[in-house]
This record gives structure tokens, C-alpha cells and sequence, in this order.
């Protein structure tokens, strides 16, 4: 559980000389002298000094840093003076690429070589055993996918990570990555014939070499996940042993908490465990009457999902779970069937090493989807969500522009309506510190609030105020008389409000989306009408993309670095509102009279 008994021993950083935080942050000091541009910030020193003092006296500390304080060099210095293991958590991937690929060679930059490790879930890894299975058993769909196999193994080759961000010309929503990637689902552990050679494995162990371990919330939350169900077993996740932890983006750590701490089962779990089981026990003695088993699981789980009360795309809660089981109850049991006997054939396999692996994942699915349809537990919602994945419906703008016509997956999720407790127990009664930092933790001045649903009892507290003047340096335009974002008029006018924005402010705009498919179609309507460069989120590869030198047809993943006058508007379109938030930075810029 990460619980450490006494001071970690101290490693190589911390028998070096590194300046102390005065040293470091005060005017004249070693951060004035770098290459930056610099303005001393008293609330940088100040958060530094916060967290030092937690990290000396083992004690928790939450701190609301406003926007510019420099928090990420207020946390990393005092992390390396401790000479012990610190693991850092982000809330998204943009900022843990942010502090492993600028910050860290940053400071190495001023403090000599440094300890750090690179850490992301196990789905962003290539699997090699995998690699080899599908090369001898082929299960590729179409030309695609057999291009993207051999851009993957000749990539094998050479790479020392394993990990597909270096996989340039592989889409994000590539399906054969998913065959290939090394979740533990499919893992077979010290008995794989790759495992000496395995990404995952040479991962763990340069974390265990690490001062700094970076992560995000998710790898975080699903790592404590994995060593919850395995009790505490010593060789479970992939985290190692760590004196503290620092969550920056700390406003979303119930969220994600949540997630992790529910149960989630979908249609594509059960094509992946059907596909899985075709693929790793083909051939195998004793295995011939499993394909007629897996293909029945297949089709039963398309009746059972299809035969969901779902009214349409996106969220809705699952009230009706007696009902749907009075009227549907024969679809349940003949998915729930088809697993109990797929857990008896996978039984009687006998010396087959991957055996072992794919009954428990027959096993969890089937008690997880009992769970879902017949628990009473009272700390729990249970809710129903459709997700439309790879473009926009056939006959669409976006599908004539050469977006995939749309795949939905459906699930059937059930979440903790408090995870305060499991916090407690599992965060901060286990680990000595913990730092919570972010620009917006309190509610009226206070964090009471997140406290209470955090399970935090006891921690130091500290609020820095921003360094930025957004009375003077910003400006927010609220349009008058959208309409409702149900009304079918609502895509055209958030397009012709967000277009004369756009064009008072000549591009350099970054447009907020609260699903893909509002964010598509205004790409489609505003890509023959403006002549700026328009960046498109999520069709290629995760790798960085700079505004001032986009081309015109440009997509990007998840990290867009802009400064200076490469950023003046940012917009923001919702469908739970029935406005356009317009925030300019450039305060000649007249949004209010001009749009």
C-alpha cells in the first residue's frame, strides 16, 4: 500500500550539494541566474518552504496555488532535498509531460543529472509476447491494420521504451493498439517466455532506481486499485515504495478516485476477453471447443447490451435495475451462462500457462456484471453511458471529411457515492505525506469542503493568491440569446458567434468542447470559412504541435503549447449551458462591442 515504516536511506541526490530554497528561489539566486526570464514570486518561496516543512515532519498539506505561481518548481526542489523516493501525480498527461520533457531538464540544467522516472499506465506500453502471438496467429482487419503491424514491430526493434507516444504516424484510436498494448488482463507475469525483455518490467525497475517518480492520477489510483484487490501483495502494481506523494491538479482527485474505486463493464470488455482467449490458446491441447464458446459469448453479450434501457448517447442513470431484469432477465442469464462455462473449459486446460490468466478475467467479469445488476449496496449509483468513438455519423460533414464513420461502446458502471473513507484508509493513513496542490481547492475561502470529501482529517493549509491582474489583463464575453443547446439551431449559432470571435482576434484561440462531436462539427463548419490554421484535437499521434507554426490542417492530441500573443482567446462551448464563455487575454481586444 506504499506505507512506509521509517525515513527511506537516502540516495545519491541528497549526498550532493543542492542550494537550499533561498538559495534557489530568492532574487539574485540560482533560478534569477538561468537562461529564463525571471520575476521573483514571494508565493513560489513561500509554497517551496510549505512543502519542505511537510516533507521534514511527515505531515500532510494542502496548498491553492492561483495561476502563475510556479507551483511545479515550489514541489520538485523540496522533493529532491528529502534524498528519498517521491512519486508525483498529475491530472492529466499534458502536465506530467510538461514536468518529465521541460522542468526536470530544466533543473537539471542548473543542478546536474537527477533521478526521475517516467511513468504511464500499462496500456501505453507495447506488449512484445503479444507482438510475437499476433505475428503467428494473425487476427489483423484489413490493410490498415497489417500497415500499422509492421510500423509497430520494425519500431520494436529499436525502441527502449515500449511506449506508443513514440510512434509517430500511429492514430490514437488505432484498434489494433489494443491487441498489443500490456494491460495486466493479459499479462502472464515472471512466466512469460519475454519477460526478462519486457517494457513493463524494465519500467518497474527504473522506478526502483528513481528520487522522483511522475505519474497522473489515473496509473496512480490504478495501481492502489490493483494492491487493494491483492491485499497489500508485495509484487502487486507497479508502483514502488515511496516516502510521499504530490497531487498537482488535486481538484480532481475524487473523480478519478472514483472511477477506479466503482466497477465498470462494457460491450468491448467482452469482444477483448472473446478475442484474447481465440488468440492465446489457439492450437492448445484440450482447447477445440472454445471457439464455439467464445463466439457464443459474443453474440449473447450484443443481446444483452443492445437490450440496455438507453434512450440515446451519453450518461443516464440505471434506476431500473429490478425491472430490466423481470423483462430482460433471460438476456442476464444467458451472458452470465456463457461465462460459467467459459470458466469451466478454461479449467479443464491443463500445463497451458496462459490459462491461469484468462479464467480469472472470465471470473472478475462475471462477479463484476453480477454486481452491477443485482447488488443493494447503498454507497453506490449505478448508471448507463454510451460512447461514440471515431467521427461523426455517415452522410455528416465530419464523415465527408474523412473522419471513421462512429463505433459506440456501451457501460454499465456502478461508483461510490463517497470515497472518503477508502482516501483515508488507502491515501492518507498509508502514506507519511501527502501534498494537495492545485489553483482552485477552496469553496468560500475554505477547504472545508474538500477536506470532508477527500477523508483528509489533519493537514497544514496554504493559499497563494495568483501573480496575474485578471481585472486589468483579461476580458469575459458572455453572448446574448443562444439558444438552448437542445434546440437544433444551437450548432449553427455557437458557430457564427464563435467565428466572428475568431476573427476579431485573428485566430490564436484555443475552442473547448464538452463532448467530440460538438467539437467535429465546428471544425467541418469553420474549416472552409477561416483562413487561420485549425488544429483538430485527437486524430493523430500524442506528440507536441506549436500554434505559430501549424500547418493549415493540423490535428493534435493532448499537449498545444502556446505563449505570448500565440494564445489570445480561449472559448468554450457547452451543452449544459446555453451561452459561449470567451476569455481574451489581449485587453484591446473588444469581444464585448465587436461580436
Amino acid at each position: 500500500m506504499m506505507e512506509v515504516a521509517g525515513p527511506m536511506p537516502l540516495s545519491d541526490t541528497s549526498t550532493r550539494a543542492l542550494p537550499s530554497l533561498h538559495e534557489f528561489f530568492a532574487p539574485g539566486g540560482v533560478l534569477a541566474r538561468s537562461p529564463l526570464p525571471y520575476e521573483y514570486r514571494p508565493g513560489q518561496l513561500e509554497m517551496a518552504k510549505a512543502v519542505e516543512r511537510a516533507l521534514a515532519e511527515r505531515r500532510h498539506l494542502i496548498v491553492e496555488a492561483g495561476t502563475g505561481t510556479g507551483k511545479t518548481l515550489a514541489y520538485l526542489l523540496p522533493a529532491l532535498r528529502t534524498g528519498q523516493r517521491v512519486i508525483i501525480s498529475t491530472g492529466t498527461k499534458a502536465l506530467q509531460d510538461q514536468l518529465y520533457f521541460r522542468d526536470i531538464p530544466f533543473l537539471e540544467s542548473l543542478l546536474g543529472e537527477l533521478r526521475v522516472c517516467y511513468m504511464k499506465g500499462r496500456a501505453n506500453y507495447l506488449c512484445r509476447h503479444k507482438l510475437v502471438t499476433l505475428r503467428n496467429q494473425p487476427i489483423l482487419s484489413g490493410l490498415e491494420e497489417i500497415d500499422q503491424y509492421r510500423q509497430i514491430a520494425e519500431w520494436e526493434q529499436t525502441t527502449e521504451t515500449g511506449d506508443r507516444a513514440e510512434l509517430s504516424g500511429l492514430p490514437e484510436s488505432s484498434a489494433l493498439w489494443s491487441k498489443l498494448d500490456a494491460r495486466s488482463d493479459a499479462c502472464l507475469g515472471s512466466t512469460c517466455p519475454d519477460y526478462r525483455r519486457c517494457f513493463i518490467t524494465e519500467m518497474r525497475r527504473k522506478a526502483l532506481e528513481s528520487d522522483i517518480i511522475i505519474v497522473n492520477h489515473h496509473l496512480f489510483f490504478a495501481d492502489l486499485s490493483v494492491r487493494r484487490e491483492a491485499s497489500g501483495a508485495p509484487d502487486a502494481g507497479i508502483l514502488p515504495e515511496a516516502a510521499a506523494v504530490v497531487f498537482d491538479e488535486a481538484h480532481e482527485l475524487e473523480e478519478v478516485a472514483s472511477s477506479y474505486f466503482g466497477l465498470s463493464v462494457s460491450n468491448i470488455r467482452f469482444e477483448e476477453l472473446a478475442r484474447d482467449t481465440d488468440t492465446m490458446l489457439r492450437g492448445k491441447e484440450g482447447a477445440g471447443n472454445l471457439p464455439g464458446v467464445t463466439q457464443q459469448l459474443r453474440e449473447r453479450a450484443r443481446l444483452f447490451f443492445s437490450g440496455l434501457p438507453m434512450s440515446g448517447d451519453g450518461r443516464q442513470p440505471f434506476t431500473g435495475r429490478e425491472e430490466f431484469l423481470e423483462n430482460a432477465g433471460d438476456l442476464y442469464l444467458g451472458v452470465t451462462g456463457t461465462l460459467r462455462r467459459l470458466e469451466a473449459e478454461i479449467d479443464n486446460l491443463k500445463n497451458i500457462d496462459e490459462a491461469p490468466g484468462l479464467r480469472k478475467r472470465v471470473t472478475r467479469l462475471r462477479s463484476e456484471l453480477e454486481f452491477l445488476l443485482e447488488s443493494n449496496a447503498t454507497n453506490t449509483v449505478y448508471w448507463l453511458e454510451r460512447r461514440v468513438y471515431g467521427g461523426a455519423e455517415k452522410g455528416t460533414a465530419a464523415t465527408r471529411g474523412g473522419f471513421r464513420s462512429q463505433v459506440r461502446t456501451t457501460f454499465l458502471q456502478a461508483t461510490p457515492i463517497d470515497v472518503s473513507e477508502l482516501l483515508a484508509e488507502l491515501v492518507f493513513e498509508t502514506i507519511p505525506t501527502v501534498v494537495l496542490t492545485s489553483a482552485t481547492l477552496t469553496v468560500q475561502g475554505g477547504f472545508e469542503h474538500m477536506r470532508r470529501r477527500l477523508g483528509l482529517r489533519e493537514a497544514r493549509e496554504l493559499v497563494v493568491p495568483s501573480h496575474f491582474r485578471y481585472g486589468e489583463q483579461a476580458l469575459l464575453y458572455l453572448p446574448p440569446e443562444m439558444p438552448d443547446p437542445r434546440d437544433p439551431d444551437f450548432p449553427e449559432a455557437a458557430a457564427r458567434c464563435i467565428q466572428r470571435v475568431l476573427e476579431i482576434t485573428r485566430g490564436r484561440a484555443f475552442c473547448l468542447f464538452t463532448s467530440y462531436s460538438q467539437m467535429r462539427d465546428l471544425y467541418e463548419r469553420l474549416l472552409p470559412v477561416l483562413d487561420f490554421p485549425i488544429l483538430l484535437h485527437g486524430n493523430a499521434p500524442a506528440r507536441r504541435c506549436s500554434m505559430s507554426s501549424a500547418p493549415r490542417r493540423t490535428r493534435f492530441s493532448s499537449e498545444l503549447p502556446a505563449s505570448g500573443r500565440a494564445l489570445t482567446c480561449r472559448a468554450k462551448r457547452s451543452v449544459a449551458s446555453s451561452s459561449i464563455a470567451c476569455l481574451s487575454r489581449c485587453p484591446t481586444t473588444r469581444l464585448s462591442r465587436r461580436a
